[in-house]
């Protein structure tokens, strides 16, 4: 006997995001912006291969504010798709599958991610 009143499957005016739902959203967000940021990357090597001028116009832009901010960016995402990654491989290891381990892995993701990126940047600056 069917219930005409329940949805057929879960959507957003039902379901409570949790985190688990975000840090998927989010790997599948940061991989994304990874090809992004790679073809930006690819950009700015054709401009050191093109000569000075195309490079100068590349290396402004990427020293621009903006730029840094789209670096800082990219930076982040890598290290969250790297930090989920390993995560990924230790469920395919069979760890972590219960509530505590998982919400545990998933702060530990987004502090890692965080730490990386900001010790790179600090790192970077320095030299």
């Amino acid at each position: 006997m069917s219930q005409p009143n329940r949805p057929l499957s879960p959507h957003l005016q039902v379901y409570r995001p949790q985190l688990t739902s975000l840090l998927s959203i989010t790997h599948r967000a940061t991989g994304v912006t990874l090809a992004i940021g790679t073809a930006l990357l690819a950009w700015w090597l054709g401009a050191a291969a093109y000569g000075p001028a195309a490079y100068a116009t590349a290396q402004g832009f990427m020293g621009s504010w903006l730029g840094v901010l789209i670096l800082m960016g990219f930076s982040f995402s890598l290290f969250y798709h790297l930090c989920n990654g390993i995560r990924h491989l230790l469920w395919d290891a069979g760890w972590g599958f219960e509530i505590e381990q998982t919400y545990r892995s998933g702060y530990t993701v987004l502090a890692a991610s965080g730490a990386l990126t900001l010790l790179s940047w600090i790192v970077g600056f320095s030299r």
